[in-house]
């Protein structure tokens, strides 16, 4: 009875020294995952989908192809129907939409009256 009682022990202690010894060798690292859409490559702080920075010179339209009409047309000198149809594509969009509509609208050198450039800062800053 003694024998096994020793022997019992003898494997107790082996388990716990392996135990030890595995934990000990171990990295106690965590892996990180990196989940990539097309958005958003996950590598900023910030999303580059957000951001108001041209980094190319891709055009994207966002069912706006008469805006092109505004280009180089001072916001103080449209007139009602032209800021008309600009609040009308401003309020139509996503919030998620907004700052590559900006960079769009950037591209094609278009510019917001006031009180839409505004807002439309206002809800790129929020969503950052």
């Amino acid at each position: 009875m003694l024998v096994l009682i020793l022997i019992l022990a003898a494997f107790t202690m082996l388990i716990m020294l392996l135990t030890y010894l595995n934990r000990r060798k171990k990295n106690n690292e965590v892996p990180i995952e990196i989940n990539y859409n097309e958005e958003c490559c996950g590598a900023h702080a910030v999303c580059e989908r957000d951001s108001l920075l041209n980094k190319d010179l891709h055009i994207e339209y966002f069912d706006d192809e008469e805006l092109d009409a505004l280009a180089n047309i001072s916001p103080d000198e449209m007139t009602e129907s032209q800021t008309a149809m600009i609040e009308e594509v401003f309020y139509t969009l996503k919030e998620s939409d907004v700052a590559a509509w900006l960079r769009s609208l950037q591209l094609r050198h278009i510019e917001l009256p006031a009180s839409l450039r505004e807002q439309a800062l206002l809800i790129v800053s929020e969503r950052r």
